[in-house]
């Protein structure tokens, strides 16, 4: 049996990355949502329709899990760490009430825009999946603010015992590490969203060559530009991200770069291969300059090294992975506008694409690895450390167990709808149509 603190820390662990995952396409899917709509009704091919409404379908599925799955964090949170909700429960508020702002507003579109197909008039049926998309997205920011500020906290007073006596509501979008948490996850939701309805059709035409349609076609390029056009500006954004959490977290970054000691001219780890001063270089611009190693941290407030510098390597890796895939597929575009045969043809490509879809989502468990196990031990950054937030209950395990079963059961249910809606029958090809009726006449 295992301890409370380590059930505690697994529970949360296995909750966020069930909902994480699930909660990102819900973000991402209603974008590619409404440009299919969008397409259909400004190119009038009707595919696109077709596509924005097997898609809503998933959108609602989604979103119904996302919703079960978020409540269950935000109970967890009270019932395993009631300590930091009392502490600092408002100072997070505002970014969860403003959430749920969020929420409901893309709940009430999404009602509209499910029974509004045919009781609104295309155009205002279009402009309903506007809050939808918006809605959805702005609610995983705001969460992603208190997270933020959990990893770089502002706006605490302290009374003249040291106490905590008061904090800033702003504080979450003040917090140094906000800017670029924000941005990371917003790219990665729709660089999860793209490249999984990407692989979706990729594997459908590997599968079966006469899916190779105009149908498939722009299911498979709607969602491979909208994630592949996301690859290079998140590696920019990672970037930032790094620079960030040097400033602030610098025991965190000393993990993520598995840097023992301190020095001067420090190397960088790419893999198994080291660049001589390279670290030095690309986060001060000087190949001579010093970065802090974990031999500048005390020993008790040390994350792990080992699982927060592999998580770093994966996420960055697979990042780098999906950039050079971004340049074969603007390659391969650029080749058939100039008359070369179109990409789909191929195996290679498809195939490719197909082993796209789950990279992104390694990259998003692994870079929620360096977050949250690069914070510890602390739950809130050199403020709280998490033993002191833990509950007095005991027998968390049992929690940790049951939580375990109903998310399996819940994740099996789910893939087997979507697999249902993916598989749902392909609407006829518009050129097909053509020639049959030109055959008839």
């Amino acid at each position: 049996m295992i301890d409370d603190l380590t059930a505690a820390r697994e529970q949360m662990e296995l909750s966020l990355s069930f909902h994480i995952v699930f909660a990102v396409l819900g973000v991402g899917m209603p974008w590619l949502m409404l440009f299919a709509e969008w397409r259909g009704l400004r190119t009038g091919d009707e595919r696109w329709t077709a596509l924005a409404k097997r898609w809503s379908k998933a959108v609602a599925v989604l979103f119904a899990v996302g919703a079960v799955s978020g409540t269950v964090l935000s109970i967890e949170f009270g019932l395993l760490w009631p300590k930091f909700m009392a502490e600092f429960g408002a100072a997070i508020g505002l970014s969860f009430t403003l959430e749920s702002f969020a929420f409901f507003i893309e709940a009430i579109f999404l009602a509209l825009y499910l029974y509004g197909w045919k009781r609104l008039s295309p155009r205002a049926h279009l402009l309903t999946a506007v809050p939808v998309a918006l809605g959805g997205m702005a609610s995983a920011l705001f969460v992603t603010t208190a997270n933020a500020w959990m990893n770089g906290p502002v706006g605490l007073v302290a009374g003249p015992d040291g106490r905590l006596v008061a904090t800033e509501p702003l504080g979450p979008f003040m917090a140094p590490t906000a800017g670029p948490q924000l941005v990371h996850m917003g790219f990665a939701a729709l660089m999860c969203t793209g490249l999984a309805v990407s692989a979706v059709y990729a594997v459908a035409m590997l599968r079966d060559p006469a899916k190779r349609d105009g149908y498939h076609r722009r299911g498979l390029a709607a969602g491979a530009a909208l994630g592949l056009a996301c690859a290079p500006l998140q590696v920019l954004v990672g970037d930032w991200a790094t620079r960030v959490v040097a400033d602030v977290q610098p025991a965190k970054f000393a993990a993520m770069e598995s840097l023992s000691h301190t020095m001067d001219g420090a190397p960088f780890h790419a893999g198994p291969i080291e660049i001589p001063n390279a670290l030095s270089l690309l986060l001060h611009f000087d190949p001579n300059a010093r970065v802090v190693g974990m031999d500048a941290i005390p020993p008790l407030d040390r994350p792990p090294i080992a699982s927060v510098h592999a998580a770093f390597q994966i996420m960055a890796g697979i990042g780098t992975a999906l950039m050079a895939l971004a340049a074969w597929a603007l390659w391969l575009y650029l080749r058939h506008r100039r008359g070369a045969q179109h990409p789909t043809r191929g195996r290679g490509f498809l195939l490719a694409m197909a082993l796209a879809g789950p990279a992104p989502f390694v990259a998003l468990i692994a870079g929620w690895i360096v977050t949250e196990v690069g914070r510890q031990p602390w739950i809130v950054y050199r403020v709280m450390r998490v033993p002191d937030a833990l509950t007095t209950q005991t027998g968390l395990a049992t929690y940790l167990y049951v939580t375990a079963a109903v998310y399996l059961v819940l994740a099996v249910a789910l893939v087997a709808i979507l697999r249902r809606i993916a598989r749902g029958p392909t609407p006829p090809d518009p050129t097909t149509i053509r020639l049959k009726d030109e055959v008839a006449a």
